[in-house]
């Protein structure tokens, strides 16, 4: 048979993995300042730093930058030698590198900045969300035309991962990111409240399931093999690990919002699958690791395969801590507390991190064509790495136990023993301490590598054009004796794609579409009324400056919550809401009645701790937000915000956002003239009178007393 030459783009892999390296040690620098904030809040300098702005910076960063621009370099190397063929467009392939890098750069420029959806994953505005999807295609389509001229006739199960991550992603992202402009830097999700929250942590959950975890299966499944040079364990796991993951995965993101005001079919739905998620992630760890049965000298001696071990139990550890966090006498211990952020990080750290420094050792020798400059360096990054690993997340599983069990405990009167909430977070000190230390070393290793990759490609040259040859691929004359039926599917990838598709939009429509059409699902309360201008404007500033990265608004019906916060939280509250603002962290109390009952507090005392907090609360580590006391209120933008609302359903009157302003410096002018009877002069167009007259609102259409609800 005739062979064709072709040749491989390697310079697309080169760029990817440098930008890699680079945005992966920007992000965990970052990731590491923020973790310093929480033990020496003097380290928020100044307002585009402080903790509540860059820490989705650093999810961001973490996420989008160096996992997503891993992804790419592991997919744009292995597809092509899966497929025997050149990537469809090397001027595709330009545009996909370059775009992804200036929506890093746009996120970059946009989240310090407090320009922000507020949505956890989800915080860039909506032109960025556009070019996320315009880019999103041009990868999906490089992708497919690749596969389409390829020159195998079977899509190894690597490629099956990468067609389920672009198809999930792609519907993720625009579901998730359906929003109103006010501005070109503004936006309100088109959602509110209960069904925001199911959206967002469908969105949320699935953002870790399709773009942390699959595209990296896919990896596992190609670079486990190829480094141990050995089959995968199983082909017909493979199948069984692919189609239950992307079935199920979909159904769990509820678990995510136990015990709060979402409708309880919804959680026990999310709980349910969630537990049924062991079997297919475990299987998937199974079929990694027992691909080195008989090779474990081979791991002894390859730093690669150490890596690539670490990655996969790593996986295997979360993926089944993931599915117990979802029993609901579980998530009631870890649910707000630091046990979470231990939970995220064995999988950020050591699934995501440890398989891309296996695939960064892997990748660079082979198309620089040189040996790794030391493997000395590598392993001392291994060891250190894995140090770093267990010196974050030990103190952080042991903090979220401290936190649960200090915010339960009462006393043998019946009374909570540990009633404030600073008494929790000064006990918390060691542990973040330990954690910021687990970082560092993280860190340190992730240095090491970026000397020894910039010292390995110094030594080589690189083989941009890899020169290969293979048989064309001849015509399909179907099924073959004795062949698997799943062959079928791997022929067709465009029937592969949609199958796939199918598949998991039925979880996600199951799930969603009855939160919005059966109005029971979301009780009206009377009393619930839109905020007004002020509020409103105060609600923007809350979101801007991320108050909703360390405080939650959602009282669970747990007594010793409604003991501490009050009333516990219903779901016609939030039916005004765009976005949702429950949060997912504690890192200070819960504000969700924080003007009403024994927590409500003055105007002077919001505004005395907006400018020193430990003024007020010696011993808080909440930065300091003194612009807020110089900055006048955009009220400019506020006829454009009302206008907004009345769009999205808030039952605004006709024409009001002619004299919502008006009405703003009503509201301004009181809480200015109760401010002046505690000795505190301000001008009455400043933030922090906005900010405060949010604060204030919260909780007053919901008291002990009051809470009729009528079934629409």
């Amino acid at each position: 048979m005739e062979l064709e030459k072709f040749s491989y783009d390697n310079k697309i892999v080169k760029q990817f993995a440098f930008a890699t390296i680079f945005w992966g040690l920007a992000g965990m620098t970052v990731g590491l300042w923020v973790a310093l904030e929480l033990i020496y809040p003097q380290l928020n300098l100044f307002e585009q730093i402080t903790f509540s702005r860059i820490r989705p910076l650093h999810t961001n960063a973490v996420i989008f930058a160096f996992v997503g621009n891993g992804i790419f370099m592991g997919v744009y190397y292995s597809l092509q030698r899966l497929c025997k063929a050149r990537m469809f467009s090397d001027k595709l392939s330009k545009i996909h590198f370059w775009g992804w890098q200036l929506i890093i750069l746009a996120a970059l420029l946009t989240l310090p900045f407090g320009i922000t959806t507020g949505k956890e994953y989800a915080e860039l505005e909506w032109p960025i969300d556009i070019a996320i999807t315009l880019i999103w295609v041009v990868f999906g389509w490089n992708m497919f035309g690749t596969i389409i001229k390829r020159r195998e006739r079977h899509l190894y199960v690597a490629i099956w991962f990468y067609i389920a991550t672009f198809v999930t992603v792609a519907l993720l992202h625009v579901v998730n990111s359906f929003e109103l402009p006010v501005s070109i830097l503004k936006s309100y999700s088109w959602y509110a409240g209960v069904q925001d929250a199911l959206i967002q942590w469908w969105y949320g959950h699935n953002a870790v399931a399709f773009f942390l975890t699959t595209p990296y299966l896919g990896l596992m499944y190609y670079f486990v093999p190829k480094v141990a040079e050995r089959p995968i364990y199983s082909y017909r796991l493979s199948i069984i690990h692919f189609w239950a993951l992307i079935f199920l995965y979909i159904w769990a993101g509820p678990h995510h919002l136990l015990y709060t005001a979402l409708p309880d079919w919804a959680q026990s739905l999310g709980t349910a699958f969630s537990i049924m998620l062991i079997a297919p992630s475990w299987g998937g760890m199974i079929n990694g690791l027992l691909t080195l049965r008989g090779a474990w000298d081979k791991v002894r001696e390859s730093v690669v395969l150490k890596f690539l071990v670490v990655a996969v139990t790593a996986y295997g550890m979360a993926t089944f801590e993931g599915p117990m966090l979802a029993l609901k006498n579980v998530n009631v211990i870890g649910h707000f507390t630091d046990w979470i952020i231990a939970h995220v990080h064995v999988g950020a750290l050591g699934w995501n991190g440890f398989l891309t420094f296996g695939v960064l050792y892997w990748i660079i020798p082979k198309i620089f064509r040189t040996e790794l400059y030391s493997k000395k360096l590598a392993n001392w990054h291994f060891w250190l790495g894995s140090l770093g690993i267990l010196f974050y997340v030990v103190p952080m599983y042991w903090a979220g136990f401290t936190q649960y069990f200090m915010w339960q405990e009462f006393t043998k009167e019946g009374l909570l023993r540990y009633p404030n909430f600073l008494e929790t977070v000064i006990q918390l000190r060691p542990m973040h301490m330990m954690r910021a230390l687990g970082g560092l070393l993280y860190l340190s290793g992730f240095v090491l590598l970026t000397y020894n990759i910039i010292k390995t490609v110094k030594a080589g040259s690189l083989l941009a054009n890899e020169d290969a040859e293979a048989p064309a691929l001849t015509k399909d004359e179907g099924s073959h004796a004795g062949e698997h039926w799943h062959r079928v599917f791997e022929r067709k990838p465009i029937q592969f794609m949609i199958l796939s598709l199918v598949v998991v939009i039925i979880g996600g429509a199951i799930e969603i579409v009855p939160t919005f059409l059966v109005k029971s699902n979301i009780p009206t309360i009377a009393s619930v009324k839109p905020y007004t201008p002020l509020e409103l404007q105060g609600r923007d500033i809350y979101i801007r400056e991320g108050c909703y990265v360390c405080h939650s608004q959602m009282v669970r019906p747990l007594r010793f919550e409604t003991e501490r916060y009050g009333e516990y939280s219903k779901a016609g509250e939030f039916v005004y809401d765009h976005p949702f603002q429950w949060g997912s962290k504690r890192s200070g109390p819960d504000l969700a009645r924080e003007g009403v009952g024994n927590l409500k507090k003055s105007d002077a005392w919001h505004y005395s701790h907006m400018l020193d907090p430990r003024s007020m609360s010696p011993g808080s580590i909440m930065p300091t937000f003194q612009w807020l006391h110089d900055d006048p209120i955009d009220t400019a933008s506020t006829p454009a915000k009302i206008r907004a609302m009345i769009t999205l359903g808030v039952p605004y009157p006709e024409g009001y956002d002619k004299k919502a302003n008006a009405d703003l410096m009503i509201q301004a002018n009181a809480i200015t003239e109760s401010l002046k009877k505690d000795k505190i002069e301000t001008l009455n167009d400043r933030e922090i009178i906005a900010l405060i007259a949010y604060m204030q609102r919260l909780g007053k259409d919901i008291t002990a007393n009051k809470s009729t609800t009528t079934q629409p």
